[in-house]
């Protein structure tokens, strides 16, 4: 018996009527999000740096160009004054740096600085390996199975279909 198990036998208890059989799927998901999301930020503390902020690197890394920040905005769906807040504390921190975009002064293009590469190629692995460590009961074909479901799901609920 997991902790969502013991959740449900409660509100079993309390509203006995209630088909609560999607928590079974859904408040598990929710539950390892936040577990990883927590080792994560405990990780990610000892460098200063926030999951958003370290979004903002990967987004970058990946794109593996600059990007304009309202290209980061769109990629991330995030507004527009938390990437501002976002790439502001990582250029003090000398991971970013932002210059003038050169066929149009008034855009600004954001690209990672040698330090935001290095750092991007030690954490996103350390990532990695958290969440290998959360799904190493599952052998291959269960682990198929299981991301094949989940974006099952993920397509209902993700209206961008990103």
């Amino acid at each position: 018996m997991d902790y969502v198990d013991r959740v449900r036998e409660q509100w079993a208890r309390r509203l006995p009527d209630l088909d609560a059989s999607a928590a079974e799927v859904t408040a598990r998901i929710t539950r390892i999000a936040a577990l990883l999301t927590a080792q994560t930020d405990a990780a990610l503390a000892e460098h200063d740096l926030s999951r958003q902020e370290l979004d903002v690197l990967t987004t970058v890394a990946r794109a593996g160009r600059p990007l304009r920040p309202g290209e980061i905005r769109t990629i991330q769906r995030a507004p527009g004054a938390s990437v501002t807040k976002r790439l502001a504390h990582l250029e003090r921190a000398g991971l970013v740096e932002r210059a003038a975009a050169s066929h149009d002064r008034r855009g600004v293009l954001v690209s990672l600085t040698a330090a935001g590469e290095a750092l991007v190629d030690r954490l996103f692995p350390e990532q990695v390996g958290r969440e290998e460590e959360a799904i190493s009961d599952l052998d291959d074909d269960d682990r198929r199975e299981l991301a094949r479901l989940l974006a099952v799901v993920l397509r209902r609920v993700d209206p961008t279909g990103r």
